[in-house]
């Protein structure tokens, strides 16, 4: 497993971590629609990228034409 694919899993989880102990401290209410979800939604996709190695992102970025750069 790459470092940037470890970087991912742990950005992610420290995203989702953070939710849940905001909600849980009653700091964030995620029972209610808010802009929390779409920060939900971040982390949670960082996190299976980390998993997977598939990006929903990298796929939009390439099908528009954009190339991986060579170096890091």
């Amino acid at each position: 497993m790459s470092i940037e694919r470890i970087v991912r899993i742990v950005a992610g989880f420290f995203i989702l971590l953070s939710l849940l102990l905001a909600h849980t401290t009653g700091t964030a209410d995620l029972s209610s629609m808010s802009w929390l979800w779409f920060t939900a939604f971040v982390g949670a996709n960082l996190f299976q990228s980390g998993l997977t190695n598939w990006c929903p992102l990298v796929s939009i970025l390439k099908k528009a034409g954009l190339k991986d750069s060579a170096c890091c």
